[in-house]
């Protein structure tokens, strides 16, 4: 059977729903994408390394804050999920969906390792007629160099006897506007018999399929519209630490230059980048750019900025604390407000939290946090020396026992009123205190 034949027989088994479909990876990608795909009525198959994680979903239990139990539930009413550690299963399957990390190693270069040993594992099972479509960010050439001479050690060939595609995952955790579902889709594939496979399959769940001409352009996409980000709130970063120097809010100029109609784009400073995607992901597109004997300075330059911020954030409140309060950092009881990247979520991934608490300790601080997602410090590789130190109570009272506070995520929940009763001094790098009537009791920073 040719690939011609294997995409009419795919195609075929979308329409009439009778197609399986295995998710490799049920994090913050690959649960919702999965619920899509069950709520419109297609059988999936979730695998995980984690048992906790298939044993919540068997129960219809959520282990994300930003997910509930009710969509868990539902889900598993269905009978349409099922999920599993046993990687076997995986020749059950028509379509094989990847969204496992692409994190960056200690040289802050592509790793690939779980890419890779995912493929390892599929090549074990792999099965003629299957569709493998890789979701994970990583950098254009990945699908065709890295993936396919993996899978093929089966012996089997690529766009012969089994089918690839990229489509990059466009998740936004906690993003109320849209979803999984609602999010228009890109997909790029090595040929067009493989490309007509992947779009249709998602043009079954999804209100936008976007076909693109290769699977190293998809994989471009992605890149680009984080690289886009992360140069922008690098210059919004930059601009902010120039205008306090000389005595202009950021934010209100951001405010002002945004009812511009046109030619104006909003992006917001902070302390620092979060979340898996904008500190990671320019640095792919660096690391390959070089094969091809090009420096991305810009990117680069980009990079620098926002991974600075950390060091400017904690600089601003040893200023601050000295201005006054006339006390040094060293020996000061100081609570990080918020430990998530984002407002809302209840993930750590990249945190500039975890960056400005570690800061702080080296710093001779005592330092506490506070967020109302996040009940203790996960382990992670950098911070494993903060792993579970424990979210202070918030109460007026506890947050007497302060000199400053801190705050790194403008969570919506948190009563910042009464913050700036408790807390003499506020340092506050996400513009959170802007609406707050009443900072008698306190003195806020803008950092």
């Amino acid at each position: 059977m040719g690939i011609e034949q294997i995409a009419d027989s795919f195609v075929g088994k979308v329409d009439d729903k009778s197609i399986r479909i295995g998710v490799i990876g049920l994090g913050y990608v690959g649960l919702p994408l999965s619920e899509g795909f069950v709520r419109n009525g297609y059988a999936v198959v979730g695998f995980d390394l984690d048992e906790k994680k298939c044993d919540a979903l068997a129960a219809g239990k959520s282990y994300f804050k930003h997910i509930s139990d009710e969509r868990i539930a539902a889900m598993a009413e269905t009978g349409l999920m099922d999920a599993t550690t046993d990687f076997a299963r995986l020749s059950e399957v028509d379509a094989i969906l990847i969204c496992v990390p692409t994190p960056l190693n200690t040289h802050r270069e592509p790793d690939l390792s779980f890419v890779e040993k995912t493929c390892e594992t599929i090549s074990k099972h792999i099965k003629p007629g299957q569709l493998v479509v890789l979701e994970s960010t990583t950098y254009p050439g990945t699908t065709e160099e890295v993936m396919a001479p993996i899978l093929e050690t089966s012996g089997l060939k690529a766009g012969e006897d089994f089918a690839m595609a990229y489509s990059p995952e466009r998740e936004d955790p906690g993003n109320q506007n849209f979803e999984t579902t609602t999010i228009p889709k890109v997909v790029g594939a090595p040929s067009e018999a493989e490309r007509r496979m992947a779009c249709r399959l998602y043009e079954g769940v999804i209100s936008e399929v976007v076909p693109v001409s290769s699977a190293a352009t998809a994989e471009a996409v992605k890149l680009t519209e984080n690289i886009f980000r992360s140069v922008n709130i690098a210059l919004v970063n930059e601009l902010k630490v120039v205008f306090q120097d000389m005595g202009i809010d950021i934010w209100e100029v951001i405010d002002a230059a945004k009812t511009k109609p046109f030619g104006f784009m909003p992006f917001y400073p902070g302390p620092g980048l979060g979340g898996h995607c904008i500190p990671i992901d320019p640095f792919y597109l660096t690391w390959k750019a070089r094969e091809y004997g090009h420096a991305t300075k810009f990117i680069e330059l980009a990079g620098e900025i926002n991974t600075h911020m950390p060091e400017h954030v904690i600089e601003r409140v040893g200023r601050a604390m000295n201005d006054h309060l006339a006390k040094a950092v060293k020996g000061s009881k100081i609570l990080v407000v918020g430990l998530a990247y984002k407002k809302n979520v209840d993930d750590t991934r990249e945190s500039p939290s975890l960056e400005l608490i570690d800061l702080l300790i080296e710093r001779g601080a005592e330092v506490t946090y506070y967020d109302p997602f996040i009940p203790a410090v996960p382990l992670t590789r950098k911070y494993a020396k903060i792993e579970g130190m424990e979210s202070a109570d918030w109460s007026e009272d506890g947050l007497k026992s302060f000199d400053a506070a801190l705050i790194a995520t403008d969570h919506d929940g948190v009563d910042y009123e009464t913050l700036a009763r408790a807390v003499p001094l506020i340092v506050d790098t996400r513009n959170a205190m802007a609406n707050v009537t009443n900072t008698d009791g306190a003195v806020v920073v803008k950092a």
